[in-house]
């Protein structure tokens, strides 16, 4: 699968995924999640790397940061940052829709 291709899906809010899950999902390597979650991107539960587990929130999160990382050229840390702020401006519009004021 080349990193262009989309992979459609319904994402399961109680599903799992493997370090090696995410990665293909992503269309990376595990050593690039792996980095990653040793740089604070993403917070994991476990003592090892085979513990690991990710929810459907990793995975949209892997995806933007990967995407910032492809079409920008970003640092991890900066495409860390970035997606923190998406994230961020994604929850306050999901909470003036919900108070009515869009």
């Amino acid at each position: 699968m080349s990193e262009d291709e989309i992979l459609a899906g319904t994402l399961l809010s109680e599903t799992a995924l493997t370090l090696e899950e995410l990665a293909c999902a992503c269309s990376v390597s595990t050593t690039w999640v792996v980095q990653h979650v040793q740089e604070g991107a993403f917070r994991v539960s476990g003592a090892g790397a085979s513990e690991w587990r990710f929810g459907s929130r990793d995975l949209g999160r892997a995806r933007r940061i990967r995407a910032l990382e492809r079409d920008f050229d970003a640092a991890p840390e900066l495409a860390a940052l970035v997606a923190d702020m998406l994230e961020e401006l994604d929850a306050l519009r999901a909470r003036l829709r919900r108070a009515g004021l869009e």
